[in-house]
């Protein structure tokens, strides 16, 4: 989760909504990291979770990650849910839940929905207060 801290951070610094995400490849190896980038790239799918997944898979040469972990420091969207499901990652591992724009615990529940052909193992409220502690500092300093 340090990584993906990193990563959310150093999104901040950017500009950005500070979110970070690592996969994690079957031996533990950082496959892929990103930040958020939608500013950046005036593209709002360009969350740290997609960014991050698309590069692994590109890495490993499969649009599949089986066998992979997503580490993440805010619940997923659905949008980055649903990306998750498609790319049959092995297991999520987020920071802080996010009951207004979640899709993983709140809202959507994704991965609830008879439609979802892949749940992957679920791990929430990992370094929570950290990663709720980014958000909450950098929304606070835009207000300002």
């Amino acid at each position: 989760m340090q990584h993906a801290l990193d990563e959310a951070q150093a999104a901040a610094a950017r500009g950005e909504v500070p979110v970070g995400a690592v996969v994690l490849g079957p031996d533990g190896a950082i496959l892929a990291r990103a930040g958020n980038r939608t500013e950046a790239d005036n593209d709002p799918t360009a969350h740290a979770e997609i960014l991050a997944l698309r590069h692994a898979a590109v890495r490993r040469g499969s649009p599949r990650l089986p066998d992979c972990d997503l580490v993440v420091t805010l619940e997923p969207c659905p949008m980055c849910a649903h990306a998750i499901g498609l790319f049959r990652v092995r297991r999520l591992i987020f920071g802080a839940y996010d009951p207004k724009g979640g899709g993983v615990e709140h809202g959507a529940r994704v991965f609830d929905a008879a439609s979802c052909h892949h749940r992957p193992d679920i791990v929430g409220g990992v370094r929570e207060t950290e990663s709720a502690r980014l958000l909450r500092d950098f929304f606070q300093a835009k207000r300002q």
